[in-house]
């Protein structure tokens, strides 16, 4: 029988942080905010969902005029985080780059 993802645990979920400069912890979410225009951000999003569907693992995102959110979490590990998502944030962070968002502090 194939296994699914395995969630991280707390002390695993504080390494893989250090990794991300800028990413948060919300509960069982890691979350970051960029601000970019809202037509730089549905092109941003494309960009995202184009990577997403090859990797087969999907961020929550939050369009609005000025700033985009990205939350994160693996629904096959129950709504836990793993090392997909982490790797996830990474991808986002260079296609926020390319698209010339920036990183808004939490």
């Amino acid at each position: 029988m194939a296994k699914g993802p395995v969630p991280l645990t707390d002390s695993a979920i504080e390494g893989r942080l250090l990794e991300v400069p800028g990413w948060s912890r919300l509960g069982d979410e890691i979350t970051r905010t960029f601000g970019i225009r809202y037509h730089g951000g549905v092109a941003m999003i494309v960009h995202v969902a184009d990577v997403e569907r090859l990797i087969g693992h999907h961020a929550d995102i939050d369009l609005r005029w000025d700033t985009i959110r990205f939350q994160m979490t693996t629904h096959d590990a129950g709504f836990k985080l793993t090392d997909a998502d982490f790797d996830l944030a990474k991808r986002i962070d260079q296609i926020a780059a390319a698209h010339g968002a920036t990183p808004i502090d939490a």
